[in-house]
Formats: structure tokens, C-alpha cells, sequence
């Protein structure tokens, strides 16, 4: 099942997630995660949050195979994670978000992270990643603590976005994708 994406404006892109019950989930976990990379792939992106397609839970996945050079790509769930680390120079990428579509912005980020977290099957991990994959996972990781990528930028940067951010929030954007608006 394709999800329609959370728009910018919507609370549940700022709100607290709450962590997933292994004993009681409350949800068909597999099939969420199936329809995460349904949805995802649908709207061309790379990761997607859970709180995108408005569940408030600690759940991201990523596949960063498209993105990476010389095979350093992958494809991930993360459950319940923890950054426990964030090290290494800090460089700035041009980053989007299927949430905030057509605006795409230099955000820096630190190269190398450690994270604590469950796969799909439950199995615990701690891992280092870095480059585009630790990028891509602290993008998400930020969308399940209710941070955007657009708070990184400056203060002129946002005065600058404003307008477009209203817009999007009040659904006079065109997505090549379902998205679903503010009320």
C-alpha cells in the first residue's frame, strides 16, 4: 500500500515518537515496513520516516544504493535507534525531503556516526556508518525526533523559504507523488 507523505506543516512532523513494543507492536510491523519501501520508492526517495506517513513511531528506512558510489549503498530498517555518536569533519550536501518537495537546500552534517538499533527481525545493533549512508540516516533519524532539515539553515536561508514552506503547507505544491496536507 502506497501512503500519502505528511506534508510540511502538519504536527506529526514535529511530534515526540514513540518507541515500538517487540512483545506488542500494536501494528503489522512487516507489512508497515513493506509499505514504507512501497511508498518510498514510489515517491523516488531514499529514506522515509515513519512520521511521514503519519505513524509516530521510531522507525526509519533508508536504501542508499542509488546514491552511493562504488557500491557503498544500502538498503535498512532501523528500529527504535539511538545515535550514539556523531564524529568526523562536518560537510555539507544538498539534501530534499519527500515532506518538503521542490526545495532542496546545503545542510552540513557530521561524516561518521555510531547507532544503536533493531533490524526488521528484531536483532540488535550497534554499527558505524559513514558518508552518504550516516547522511542519509540522520535525516531520518532527525524526522522521528520532530527535526526537519530545514532547521539547519541560517536564519536568512528561512526567511528566504518562507513563502515557498507556506505553500507547501497549504497544499499549492505539485509532487510527483500522494501527499497529504495540513487541515
Amino acid at each position: 500500500m502506497i501512503y500519502p507523505i505528511v506534508a510540511y506543516g502538519d504536527p506529526i512532523l514535529r511530534q515526540s515518537t514513540q518507541e515500538i513494543n517487540r512483545e506488542n507492536p500494536q501494528i503489522d510491523l512487516p507489512k508497515l515496513i513493506e509499505d514504507m519501501y512501497e511508498t518510498m520508492y514510489a515517491a523516488n526517495g531514499v529514506g522515509l520516516a515513519a512520521p511521514q506517513i503519519s505513524f509516530a513511531l521510531r522507525l526509519f528506512i533508508i536504501d542508499s544504493t542509488q546514491m552511493a558510489e562504488d557500491n557503498t549503498g544500502m538498503k535498512q530498517v532501523f528500529l527504535n535507534p539511538t545515535i550514539l555518536e556523531e564524529q568526523g569533519t562536518a560537510w555539507a550536501f544538498e539534501e530534499g525531503c519527500l515532506s518538503i518537495p521542490n526545495i532542496r537546500e546545503n545542510v552540513s552534517r557530521q561524516a561518521k556516526i555510531k547507532i544503536h538499533y533493531f533490524d526488521e527481525n528484531w536483532n540488535e545493533f550497534e554499527k558505524e556508518f559513514d558518508d552518504i549512508n550516516a547522511r542519509v540516516i540522520q535525516h531520518e533519524y532527525d524526522h522521528i525526533e520532530g527535526v526537519l532539515f530545514t532547521d539547519y539553515l541560517s536564519p536568512l536561508k528561512k526567511r528566504l523559504l518562507k513563502g515557498k514552506l507556506s505553500k507547501i503547507s497549504k497544499g499549492k505544491v505539485k509532487a510527483d507523488y500522494r501527499m497529504r496536507f495540513p487541515d
